[in-house]
């Protein structure tokens, strides 16, 4: 068994707490589904980013009340690179599987489908 990695992101309209863990399960739950993840302990690892426009909660707390309460979590914020994305929250999940990196269904929700067109997704 491997340990692949899954990418995703999706977007907000405010910073309030509530459309930060609202979009964050959202997408987890894409991400889960496309990918036939069916079990927690088949994920070694997430870490979250978040635009620095968005402070008002952690979107780990959105996988936390999944029942993620063992995957060891991580939130930090993007660089603010000029131009880029607004209220955006990133994830990487870190999983363990038989199936190759080919195989792994990144999806991006929302605004974010704009950050990678080139990925063939569960958009």
């Amino acid at each position: 068994m491997s340990v692949r990695g899954i990418r995703g992101a999706t977007t907000v309209d405010a910073d309030q707490p509530e459309q930060i863990l609202a979009a964050t399960r959202e997408l987890l739950e894409e991400i889960l589904r496309a990918n036939g993840i069916a079990e927690f302990d088949d994920i070694v690892s997430a870490i979250f980013t978040t635009t620095s426009d968005l402070s008002s909660t952690f979107p780990a707390e959105a996988a936390r009340r999944l029942g993620m309460n063992q995957v060891p979590l991580l939130c930090s914020c993007e660089i603010p690179v000029p131009g880029s994305m607004p209220r955006c929250i990133r994830v990487l999940l870190h999983v363990n599987t038989e199936r190759t990196q080919r195989e792994m269904t990144h999806v991006y929700l929302r605004e974010a489908k704009k950050l990678r067109p080139d990925v063939s997704s569960a958009q």
